[in-house]
């Protein structure tokens, strides 16, 4: 399995870069792990979001299953997410997840996903929930290996 994080933008602050950092390479060592950071697009409104959607939707692959984060998603549990992970895993599926940019994800790539995944109701700053969603990815695997880490 292969597992890839795809987000428009920067952490400008650089919060909660460490953070997203030490996940990282928590995940490298249980599963083929990459970070991926695409550009804002100069454009605006649904320009940008149509622009963004085609770069994120170009790094799907053949055997890709796509997880797109929105609010307007489902609300998983840790334990649920960690089950679903751990099906695409068995069936041999990679998963991409995205996380848009500033003006959210265009309907095309909410459409073309396997799973819309809502983190929270409220809304989240694009960085720190990138940092919440590789947490999220290296518990679903602490979980489904029995390791103690979620309790």
């Amino acid at each position: 399995m292969k597992l890839k994080v795809a987000s428009i933008g920067k952490d400008r602050q650089g919060l909660f870069a460490p953070g997203v950092q030490e996940y990282a390479q928590r995940l490298s060592k249980v599963v083929k792990f990459e970070l991926i950071e695409l550009p804002e697009s100069k454009r605006s409104g649904e320009q940008a979001k149509a622009a963004e959607a085609e770069a994120l939707l170009g790094l799907l692959g053949p055997k890709d299953v796509l997880v797109a984060l929105d609010e307007r998603g489902k609300a998983l549990t840790s334990v649920a997410f960690a089950t679903w992970l751990g099906r695409q895993r068995d069936e041999s599926r990679d998963v991409l997840c995205v996380i848009g940019g500033d003006e959210g994800l265009a309907a095309a790539v909410r459409e073309r996903a396997g799973l819309v995944l809502s983190l929270s109701a409220m809304t989240l700053p694009h960085r720190l929930a990138r940092l919440v969603l590789v947490e999220q990815l290296y518990r679903a695997f602490t979980i489904l290996k029995g390791e103690p880490y979620h309790k």
